[in-house]
């Protein structure tokens, strides 16, 4: 097992499946809350000097939700005697028992990675936008998610299980099985054949649709589908991404190998659809049903978009990776872009960070390599023959024209070939990607164990009390700067 990929399957309860999933994404949200609770507690507890300790760690707050559970403080009946006393007993939380507890321990392992990050961010380990202390999810704005694990009884029976009753069915402990609307084949073989094994199952529903998502510790791809070794003799292909042209790769030689013009653009073409709707629920009132139903609308309206765009960015990334085994695709400032008013939607729309992301970890599962260039470096401006650096280049101006050499070529075809060169010229500098190269490996999020994870500290062992929530400490800001030119 050496890679982790997901199977999504659009699921199809019935009426009592709604019920139960709607419980347990609620006990999931409620133990988010309690969990966070339990820590605001704790740290006003330690600066009175009363508490000790402070819940920190995903381990550390599934212990201490499991004993507020259990405790008076979650539930509590009073007991009369016949001698006419009473007494309170402590019954926990009654409703416990309607679902599966390792959602509450998911949901205590999700607070504990939000305080890590809170953490990070504010001692500078993590690098971004600063992130603040995590805050109550609301019940009517927070989607309708939960997760559970896979577990193996002593029969080596495992919790979560696909097609076990019909091919199409995705059995979750504690719910039952479930239709889905997908062909489980391709998974169901991997399973069958020990190439894949189910690490968890996360629940959740958008665009009004209730979904599973499987994430699978699998085997690498079979041999003819990964990149042979070809010691370096392939070559070097650069990857623009641009507007006009959304992708165009070529080889340092000039050689054109790919070219992908006019895509969907799914959000400007149902923007008119998009205004009606979100009209429609301006005019709807407050609470009201009709206005709960225009937002469902409005929320399918945008799961249609972002599907049409998800699908034309796998296929794009698909075709890229299983043709070249060598990519190097330009490093863009995407936020820094995005401030210039009259491209953030056109870009935003392009989703250039997630095609790059797709690149990413498929050419890893392919065996290949991808290097990103730097983020200085000119492609649009070289001349891709003399290397000559031209002055700006305004966006209406497609042809790239050398006022040295007289070269002449598509700005985006001589950006892929100086990408090209970029990477020949520096491809000592790309280390294995086993070892630790550039590119990020895909890997499985820590579950509810009995590890904490890396980097994972609490206030006690960080040597300073944390900082309150709405209290931001003094650090220089970084810079967003961006080069309009290279679109």
């Amino acid at each position: 097992m050496a890679r982790f990929t997901t199977f999504q399957f659009c699921l199809d309860p019935t009426a009592e499946q709604q019920a139960v999933l709607r419980r347990h994404a609620g006990a999931a949200r409620f133990g988010y809350n309690q969990c966070l609770r339990l820590v605001k507690q704790a740290l006003g507890g330690k600066q009175r000097g009363t508490v000790d300790k402070v819940p920190w760690s995903g381990f550390d707050l599934i212990n201490a939700f499991n004993g507020w559970k259990h405790s008076a403080d979650a539930g509590r009946v009073m007991v009369a005697a016949a001698d006419g006393t009473t007494t309170v007993e402590a019954t926990g939380l009654p409703w416990r028992a309607q679902v599966c507890q390792q959602v509450f321990e998911e949901a205590a392992v999700d607070l504990g990675r939000g305080l890590a990050a809170f953490t990070a961010s504010r001692t500078g380990d993590r690098k971004g936008r600063r992130v603040g202390f995590p805050r109550f999810k609301s019940k009517k704005r927070t989607p309708l998610s939960f997760r559970l694990r896979c577990r193996t009884s002593r029969a080596g029976r495992a919790s979560i299980r696909v097609g076990e009753q019909a091919p199409r069915t995705v059995t979750l402990r504690g719910i039952g099985t479930m239709a889905v609307c997908e062909d489980t084949r391709r998974l169901r073989r991997m399973l069958a054949k020990g190439r894949a094994k189910v690490v968890s199952a996360t629940v959740s529903h958008r665009a009004g649709r209730w979904a599973v998502s499987l994430t699978c510790e699998a085997a690498d791809l079979h041999d003819n589908h990964r990149h042979q070794p070809n010691n370096g003799t392939g070559g070097w292909v650069g990857v623009d991404r641009g507007l006009k042209a959304f992708v165009v790769a070529a080889r340092a030689d000039g050689t054109e190998v790919l070219r992908v013009d006019d895509p969907p653009r799914p959000a400007r073409a149902g923007m008119a659809r998009q205004r009606r709707l979100a009209r429609a629920v301006t005019r709807k009132q407050l609470g009201s049903n009709n206005r709960r139903k225009a937002v469902a609308r409005l929320g399918r309206h945008h799961g249609r978009v972002r599907a049409i765009r998800q699908r034309f960015l796998h296929q794009v990334s698909n075709e890229v990776v299983k043709t070249h085994d060598r990519l190097a695709i330009e490093t863009l400032t995407i936020t820094g872009i995005l401030r210039n008013r009259h491209l953030a939607a056109a870009i935003s729309d392009a989703a250039w960070g997630e095609l790059a992301r797709q690149l990413t970890y498929k050419q890893q599962w392919h065996g290949g390599h991808l290097t990103p260039v730097d983020r200085w470096y000119p492609s649009t401006k070289t001349c891709a023959p003399c290397r000559t650096v031209a002055p700006a280049m305004p966006l209406h101006q497609r042809t790239f024209t050398c006022h040295v050499c007289g070269y002449q070529a598509d700005r985006d075809l001589n950006a892929a070939v100086n990408l090209a060169i970029w990477a020949e010229q520096h491809h000592a500098q790309v280390r294995d990607l086993h070892a630790g190269g550039p590119v990020t490996n895909a890997c499985r999020g820590e579950g509810s164990g009995p590890r904490t994870r890396a980097g994972e500290t609490s206030p006690d062992d960080a040597g300073t009390a944390p900082t309150p929530p709405g209290v931001r400490r003094g650090r220089p800001r970084r810079a967003l700067s961006h080069n309009s030119n290279e679109l």
